[in-house]
């Protein structure tokens, strides 16, 4: 069903695009016979433009796993309350992001600052070409403000890192052998009420051969937390299964910035107003606008950045 569901979508992005090229000829043909104006038809050709624009762009995200659902991490960097309270704008950011795209968005684990924001927090979000077009924010986020923590007001640089993994779902099979799984079960923190915080419904689960720790306190029950936890599990076994494969395809990504501590991907300079992706040039001055969701530019400048 998701596969006729994806083939759907493509002939549907078809059917739209002809649709809009035909209406764009008729109007050509009534123009010149004097019954509409070259604006109307100027108007239907840039919509046709940005029809087709937009279906070569999501061609572009052909591999296997763009079309797959995502998790997303996000770390607080160096700066205490200042990098704990970036963290929590870019959580926002990303779930303003997932609900304008018409995804579903949930929490899994969150630990939260010691006096404001978040230290860590990862959320799942459910959609067609979630993780295709959000696997580009991996790396380093940089936000550069007058902070409102500083009784000086002084100018202020954070850091918080992001890390995105495709959700598998039942066509990709993982193997686990249990015997290398260690389990362990803790308080949720945080709003939830008594039952949540009065048992032990949090799971923690760590796959020794990997070293990947997963932490799951989305849910009330332990048992759903378990089979959470183990999908996020899998998840990130696949992720790191992936760039294995990459790396080891080809080394023509040397050139391009890594995802580590210090190489950050964007920086968000507020009193500036300006938003700039490092990779790509892409630059955004609406700095509002982006910390409220708007990602599509980024998105997609980095997606075709990336295919050259």
């Amino acid at each position: 069903m998701g596969e006729i569901k994806i083939h759907k979508m493509w002939v549907s992005n078809y059917d739209k695009a002809s649709t809009a090229v035909d209406e764009l000829e008729i109007l050509d043909e009534f123009q010149k016979e004097g019954e509409t104006t070259p604006e109307e038809v100027e108007a239907q050709y840039q919509k046709c433009l940005e029809i087709i624009e937009d279906v070569e762009f999501r061609s572009t995200l052909d591999a296997e796993e763009d079309e797959l659902s995502c998790l997303l991490e996000i770390n607080a960097g160096a700066g205490g309350t200042e990098a704990c309270d970036w963290a929590e704008m870019l959580y926002r950011m990303y779930v303003m992001y997932g609900e304008k795209a018409g995804h579903k968005v949930r929490e899994l684990n969150r630990v939260d600052g010691d006096v404001a924001g978040v230290k860590s927090v990862e959320m799942e979000i459910t959609g067609d070409y979630a993780y295709g077009m959000l696997k580009s924010e991996n790396g380093v986020h940089r936000l550069v403000r007058v902070s409102p923590f500083n009784s000086q007001g002084k100018r202020m640089t954070s850091f918080a890192s992001v890390f995105v993994h495709p959700v598998v779902d039942d066509r990709i099979e993982i193997i686990i052998n249990p015997s290398d799984l260690s389990w362990d079960t803790f308080r949720a923190s945080g709003a939830g009420g008594q039952h949540v915080n009065k048992t032990e419904t949090a799971v923690r689960v760590r796959h020794a051969p990997s070293g990947i720790v997963v932490e799951c306190q989305a849910d009330r029950s332990q048992h759903m937390n378990r089979d959470t936890a183990m999908s996020m599990l899998k998840s990130r076994l696949y992720e790191k299964a992936l760039e294995e494969k990459r790396q080891a395809k080809s080394e023509t990504e040397s050139g391009k910035m890594k995802n580590e501590w210090g190489s950050q991907i964007r920086s968000y300079v507020l009193d500036d107003r300006r938003v700039k992706d490092h990779r790509t040039n892409y630059e955004n001055r609406n700095t509002d606008a982006v910390l409220d969701g708007d990602l599509e530019g980024f998105l997609k400048a980095y997606l075709m950045w990336d295919g050259n």
